[in-house]
């Protein structure tokens, strides 16, 4: 995987498998199995990003448990120790106590309650006193937010189900939708909001390809995309608007010419849910 990702100019965020339960052999476990995923992989040029916890999974008491807050901060110190060259996100989603980046889970599927949320803050602290997502704060009593980075680290979950097959019938998405015309149409519209939401430094995408009882992809699990890259490359990159403007979506353009000749894109417009990498 991270042979191809260094090959093709994917980033990776590196991503530990959750513990169910937090316990002192859940914690010894985590942190060997850590330290052997940064040894293995430091190495990848694609690999951008390390979160040793995400959503709060393997320590639940976060908000409440010193032990569960020093587990956090623990892989953090210890991860920037054994890699200074990358950022870390201690625990992704919500519930911040050690980060380099300061990551939101949201999985509202209306652009407008999207910039309801955010582009109508006035500051970060209008945010930041909010419970959002799943009633949540988005970092710890005692642990503020001190400048980094804000990103929309996971959003979107658009699943299209073809109603009429079974097989489809039996898999899952954040949200629903039952066609590849109908998945573009809210992908430009989600994407056209979050371009417009000058909060966020860079955005990550859920999710990538499907996997195994999710449809969420934007490409099917063997690679093939929904619906017209042009029109998705498009969207993803935000053409025709600015941050903190928003104008009509121009249809998408035919993109022609040798590799090399796109437009440079920046670290917000490429990471994509599955592309974060889970350590075994």
């Amino acid at each position: 995987f991270f042979y191809w990702a260094d090959k093709l100019g994917l980033l990776v965020w590196g991503e530990m498998p959750s513990a169910y339960r937090f316990t002192h052999l859940s914690v010894e476990r985590i942190t060997a199995e850590w330290t052997e995923a940064i040894d293995r992989d430091m190495n990848h040029p694609s690999l951008v990003v390390w979160v040793p916890f995400n959503e709060s999974w393997g320590v639940p008491d976060l908000a409440e448990k010193v032990a569960h807050q020093s587990a956090v901060q623990a892989l953090y110190h210890l991860t920037k120790t054994l890699d200074a060259t990358r950022p870390v996100i201690g625990n992704d989603g919500w519930e911040s106590t050690a980060t380099d980046i300061l990551g939101i889970h949201d999985y509202e599927h209306l652009p407008e309650r999207l910039l309801e949320k955010y582009a109508s803050s006035k500051n970060i602290g209008d945010v930041l006193s909010s419970r959002w997502p799943g009633g949540r704060m988005l970092t710890v009593e005692g642990y503020p937010h001190t400048g980094q980075p804000v990103m929309l680290t996971e959003f979107g979950g658009i699943a299209c189900i073809d109603p009429a097959d079974s097989r489809d019938r039996k898999n899952w998405g954040y949200t629903v939708c039952e066609s590849p015309d109908e998945l573009r149409g809210r992908y430009e519209a989600l994407l056209k909001a979050v371009h417009r939401i000058e909060l966020f430094d860079g955005f990550c995408y859920t999710q990538f390809t499907d996997t195994f009882q999710e449809a969420n992809g934007l490409f099917t699990m063997d690679r093939q995309p929904k619906f017209p890259l042009e029109a998705m490359a498009w969207a993803t990159r935000g053409a025709g608007y600015t941050r903190g403007e928003l104008s009509s979506v121009p249809q998408a353009p035919i993109l022609n010419g040798p590799p090399g000749n796109a437009s440079p894109l920046t670290l917000d417009h490429l990471v994509m849910e599955s592309e974060k990498s889970h350590a075994p």
